[in-house]
């Protein structure tokens, strides 16, 4: 966690608490308040008060297996085995707004570093499938060179098979003792 704004790289700590969740990359509303300086009860307070401002693409609702599934899998989520409120989960957008309404000089630095983490993991997101793209149109490259190189060797077979059936004449000048 960014220990103060002025961390030299917040967004390499950052980086790491961006989850997947329903197929959108999110924070965990704990997270969200350790980085803009304040509480979890705080933040979503402001988002209950400022409900219109948090549609269904900026801020998900934990359910309970997810919930589970992110205290099981994940040592850092331990302290919310035994909540009984679900947490909830920002995305890119759900986090800049957030910052916004806490309107905390904090906040409003951090949420830069923020939207960066979620632009790079983005970008890594889009090197990763170019890599997974090229590494599928390979195999299938190779998938066809297999074809040609089995059609070669075939080929190749029944050629010195002919050939050994065949007497092999001498090149050259002969005499007819020979």
């Amino acid at each position: 966690m960014p220990k103060s704004p002025e961390t030299t790289e917040p967004i390499a700590e950052i980086e790491p608490l961006i989850l997947r969740l329903r197929g959108q990359r999110v924070i965990i509303d704990s997270e969200l308040a350790q980085i803009y300086g304040t509480t979890t009860k705080k933040l979503n307070q402001q988002v209950s008060r400022n409900r219109a401002r948090f549609p269904p693409d900026f801020m998900l609702r934990l359910h309970e297996d997810e919930k589970s599934e992110l205290v099981t899998s994940c040592d850092r989520f331990s302290k919310l085995k035994h909540s009984s409120v679900l947490p909830q989960a920002f995305t890119e957008h759900g986090a800049l707004m957030i910052a916004s309404v806490l309107n905390s000089p904090r906040a409003v630095e951090m949420s830069v570093f923020v939207v960066r983490a979620f632009v790079r993991f983005r970008s890594i997101l889009a090197q990763h499938e170019e890599f997974a793209q090229r590494l599928s149109e390979l195999e299938s490259r190779i998938a066809s060179h297999d074809e040609s190189i089995r059609g070669i060797v075939t080929s190749l077979r029944s050629l010195l098979a002919n050939d050994r059936q065949t007497p092999i004449r001498s090149i050259g000048f002969q005499t007819r003792e020979e």
